[in-house]
C-alpha cells in the first residue's frame, strides 16, 4: 500500500518537472499555431519531391516501383497501428510533447537523402511508428476550440496543408535544376529543425492544466490503442457494412496511386521535374476547388448518394485513363478529372454525419479512418507488387528522349487499371447505400474507453463529424 502511494507521487513530481523542464510557448494555444507547424513539415518534405523521385531510381535500378512500394506500404501499415496508441498517449501527455516527437521522428529521414539513400529510404519506413502528425495535430486543435468552431478549424488545417504541397515541389524542382539538389536537401533540413524549433518554444501546450495531473499516471485500455477496435464493429449494421466496403474499394487504389504516381509520371512517361512540380500544384488547386465549391453546388442539386456516385464514376474514367494513357498531355487530362473525384470521400463523411446519430458519429467515422489507414499501407505494396509482376520497370522502360515522352506499351499502367475495377466494385455496393438511414452501432464499449478530452475519435454533433481527410502516408 505504501509502496503504490509512493509511486504515485513519484509520478506526480515527475509530472511537475516535466511541465518546468518544457518551454510554455508563445501566446493561449491556437489553431494558427497547428497550422504553421503542418505547414512547415509538408513544406519541408514538398521540396524533396523531385530529388526523392531521382535518388529512388538511382538507388534501387531493377525493381524501382516494387520497392518504393515496400517502403511505402511499411511506413503506411506502421503508421496504421500506431496512430490510436500516440493518440492516446497524448491525452495522458499532452499534445506538444507528442508534436514534438511525431515532427522530430517524420523529418529525420530528410539529412539522409545525401548521406546514405540506403539509410533514408529505411528510416523512412521506420518513421511510420511516428508519421501520425495531423492525429496529434487534430486533438490539438479539438482541445482549444468548440464543436461548432471545429469544422472549419480542420478545414484551415487541411487547406495549408494543401497549400504547403502546391508550391513546394515546383521550388524544390527550381533549386535543384539551378543550384543542385544538395541545397534542396540542406533547405529542407533547416525548415524540418525551424518546425521542431518553433513547436519546442512557440507552441503552448493545449491539454488543460487540470487535466494533466490527474491523467499523468491514467492507465491507457487496450482497446482505446487497438488499431483494429473500430473495424471490429464494421459488421453490426448492414449499412455501415456497405459505406466501409465502398471506403475500402475506392481509397485503397487512390493510396496506392500517391504512392507511385509522380515516380511513374517522371521516370516511364517522361515527365521533367518541373512539370511535375507543376502536375501537382494544378492537381492541388483544382481538388481544393473540387471539394469547396462544386461539392456544395452537387450536395445541394443531386444529394448525397448521387454525388458519391458521381465521384466514384470520375475515378473510375481517371485511373482508366491512367492505365491506358500512353502521352503526357492524356495525364494532364485525367488528372482534371482525378481533382474532381476527390469529392468521393468528403460526400462520404457528410452522409455519415447526416445520418448517423449523435452518439454513433465518432464509432462510425472512426471505422471510416481506421480504413483508410489500412489502405494506406496496403495499396502501396499492392500497386508496387502489380507493377512487378506485368513487368514494368525502369530498365525495361527507359525515360524517353523526345521531349514528347509517351511509351509504346498497350497497357502501359497496369495497376490503375486494377484500380479502376476496384473502384466499379465500390460504386456497385455504393448503389444499394440508401440515401436516408439511421446508422446503429453498439458503441458503449467505444465511448467508454475514447470518449477523452480532444480524443480524434470522440462522438462529435451531427455535421461536426469531419474526421481529419488526409492522411500523413499519402506525401
Amino acid at each position: 500500500m505504501g509502496s503504490n502511494i509512493f509511486l504515485e507521487e513519484k509520478k506526480v513530481v515527475l509530472q511537475r518537472v516535466f511541465l518546468l523542464s518544457v518551454p510554455q510557448g508563445i501566446g493561449s494555444p491556437s489553431v494558427y499555431h497547428a497550422v504553421i507547424v503542418i505547414f512547415l513539415e509538408f513544406f519541408a518534405w514538398g521540396l524533396l519531391t523531385a530529388p526523392t523521385l531521382m535518388v529512388l531510381h538511382e538507388t534501387f535500378p531493377k525493381h524501382t516501383f516494387l520497392m518504393n512500394g515496400l517502403i511505402q506500404g511499411v511506413k503506411g501499415l506502421l503508421s496504421f497501428l500506431s496512430a490510436p496508441l500516440i493518440g492516446a498517449l497524448s491525452d495522458v501527455w499532452g499534445r506538444k510533447s507528442f508534436l514534438l516527437l511525431t515532427v522530430f521522428f517524420t523529418c529525420a529521414p530528410i539529412p539522409l537523402m545525401k548521406i546514405s539513400p540506403w539509410w533514408y529510404f529505411a528510416v523512412i519506413s521506420v518513421s511510420g511508428v511516428f508519421a501520425v502528425t495531423f492525429s496529434v495535430v487534430f486533438a490539438y486543435v479539438a482541445d482549444i476550440t468548440q464543436e461548432h468552431e471545429r469544422s472549419m478549424a480542420y478545414g484551415l488545417v487541411s487547406a495549408t496543408f494543401a497549400a504547403s504541397l502546391v508550391t513546394s515541389p515546383a521550388i524544390g524542382a527550381y533549386l535543384g535544376r539551378v543550384y543542385g539538389d544538395s541545397l534542396v536537401v540542406v533547405l529542407a533540413t533547416a525548415i524540418a529543425l525551424l518546425d521542431i524549433c518553433f513547436i519546442l518554444v512557440a507552441v503552448p501546450e493545449s491539454l488543460p492544466e487540470k487535466m494533466r495531473p490527474a491523467s499523468w499516471g491514467a492507465p491507457i485500455s487496450w482497446e482505446q490503442a487497438d488499431p483494429f477496435a473500430s473495424l471490429k464493429k464494421v459488421g453490426q449494421d448492414s449499412i455501415v457494412l456497405l459505406i466501409c466496403i465502398t471506403v475500402f474499394l475506392s481509397y485503397l487504389p487512390e493510396a496506392g496511386q500517391y504512392s507511385s504516381f509522380f515516380l511513374y509520371l517522371r521516370q516511364i512517361m517522361g515527365f521533367s521535374s518541373e512539370s511535375v512540380a507543376a502536375f501537382i500544384a494544378v492537381l492541388g488547386i483544382l481538388s481544393i476547388i473540387a471539394q469547396t465549391i462544386v461539392l456544395s453546388l452537387l450536395m445541394r442539386s443531386i444529394g448525397n448518394k448521387n454525388t458519391i456516385l458521381l465521384g466514384l464514376g470520375f475515378q473510375i474514367l481517371q485511373l482508366a485513363w491512367y492505365g491506358f494513357g500512353s502521352e503526357p498531355w492524356m495525364m494532364w487530362a485525367a488528372g482534371a478529372v482525378a481533382a474532381m473525384s476527390s469529392i468521393t470521400f468528403p460526400a462520404v463523411s457528410a452522409l455519415v454525419s447526416r445520418t448517423a446519430d449523435a452518439d454513433q458519429q465518432g464509432v462510425v467515422q472512426g471505422m471510416i479512418t481506421g480504413i483508410r489507414g489500412l489502405c494506406n499501407g496496403l495499396g502501396p505494396a499492392l500497386y508496387g507488387f502489380i507493377f512487378y509482376i506485368f513487368h514494368v520497370e525502369l530498365n525495361e522502360l527507359p525515360v524517353p528522349e523526345s521531349p514528347s515522352g509517351g511509351t509504346n506499351s498497350i497497357i502501359p499502367g497496369p495497376p490503375f487499371l486494377f484500380g479502376a475495377c476496384s473502384v466499379l466494385l465500390a460504386l456497385l455496393v455504393a448503389l444499394f447505400i440508401p440515401e436516408h438511414t439511421n446508422l446503429t452501432v453498439r458503441s458503449s464499449n467505444w465511448k467508454k474507453h475514447c470518449g477523452s478530452h480532444g480524443h480524434p475519435h470522440s462522438p462529435q454533433a451531427p455535421g461536426e463529424a469531419k474526421e481529419p481527410l488526409l492522411q500523413d502516408t499519402n506525401v
